[in-house]
């Protein structure tokens, strides 16, 4: 890659980059700004104004729209992504981090278009990424769509300095993420009750009615706690310390960040084989991939024969910050030497 590349790094408004507490596609295109620019890309980020960034900052959302009510997310995203395409013939390469919408209006990109796709929303969409002069990359083998051509798999970087290993652990299990149907939060609780394990619960609460009726009333504040947002000065305590992260999902999992923070803190993961996680977990290695709640609580039994330092290190080599932006910089000369 040539120092002299510029790159717009089109990211996700919904809140700041990085993100104080929910934010898992902000939190990535921070991180491969962040490792752009240290090894010598000319990187403008996109993003909110409030947004913290190595690299030059440009938009103009002030803030996350999901943080405010009186801003709609519909109106900024296309004024964001009007005023980042209006830019576009300044860079080499525009690498998008949001949804379909940048799609619509690929025609009026000056420069070759990249997009990450962080996951589907619906088949609903499918006809604005087809349709799209783009090049795309998929955050897992698992989530690919037939209809589309991709040039590469990216896995996810972490920031493991984040990440603290913990070699101890702790006593109770962890169900972290989006509180919703998909996540399997309720299995979480049924997981580990069958277990006679106390299980943490940390994440924004995306069904309120969801919450309320499935999961509030079994919060005691022992057996089950609910941490609520957890932003990233807690996220390596609480992870590190768990005996397990618990991922029992009811859809397939695009790539899942909180599986792989998990393990680089050293706690073991217990998650349904579905999406990605087969390609994420190393059965035995980082954790124990289940068809079932009975595999669950039987591998919750399990645990204890996970090798933290090996889970540690299997997540150093596999899911490093430095990992992803190499792979991405290869990505970038491929398509600049197709130009």
């Amino acid at each position: 890659m040539r120092r002299s590349v510029k790159v717009a790094l089109l990211g996700p408004i919904a809140w700041r980059t990085p993100p104080l507490h929910y934010g898992p596609w902000e939190q990535v295109t921070s991180l491969l700004a962040e490792g752009l620019v240290a090894r010598g890309v000319e990187v403008t980020l996109f993003a909110t104004l409030d947004s913290v960034t190595s690299g030059s900052l440009d938009g103009v959302c002030p803030h996350g729209y999901a943080d405010d009510p009186r801003l709609d997310g519909r109106v900024w995203e296309a004024m964001h992504v009007a005023h980042a395409l209006g830019r576009s013939a300044e860079f080499d390469l525009v690498h998008s981090h949001l949804d379909w919408l940048p799609l619509a209006f690929a025609g009026q990109c000056r420069a070759p278009l990249l997009t990450t796709v962080h996951g589907f929303s619906g088949k609903g969409i499918l006809p604005a990424y087809a349709r799209a002069r783009s090049a795309y990359v998929s955050i897992s083998d698992a989530d690919r769509a037939p209809e589309l051509d991709y040039v590469a798999t990216v896995h996810h970087g972490i920031d493991l300095d984040a990440l603290p290993f913990s070699a101890e652990g702790g006593s109770r299990l962890i169900s972290f993420g989006r509180v919703h149907p998909d996540k399997g939060t309720h299995t979480a609780i049924e997981i580990a009750r069958r277990a006679g394990m106390p299980l943490t619960i940390c994440g924004i609460v995306q069904d309120e009615r969801y919450f309320e009726e499935r999961i509030a009333p079994m919060v005691d504040g022992e057996q089950v706690r609910f941490l609520g947002s957890v932003g990233p000065e807690r996220r390596g305590e609480i992870l590190g310390g768990g005996a397990a992260l618990l991922h029992p999902i009811d859809f397939d999992e695009p790539f899942g960040l909180s599986v792989v923070e998990a393990m680089a803190c050293g706690t073991p993961v217990i998650a349904y084989r579905r999406g990605s996680m087969a390609e994420v977990v190393d059965q035995g290695v980082t954790g124990f991939l289940v068809d079932s709640l009975d595999e669950a609580v039987a591998a919750v039994a399990r645990v204890g024969t996970i090798d933290r330092v090996g889970c540690r290190a299997r997540a150093e080599r596999r899911f490093s910050v430095h990992k992803m932006v190499t792979n991405y910089l290869r990505v970038y000369d491929e398509l600049l030497g197709r130009r």
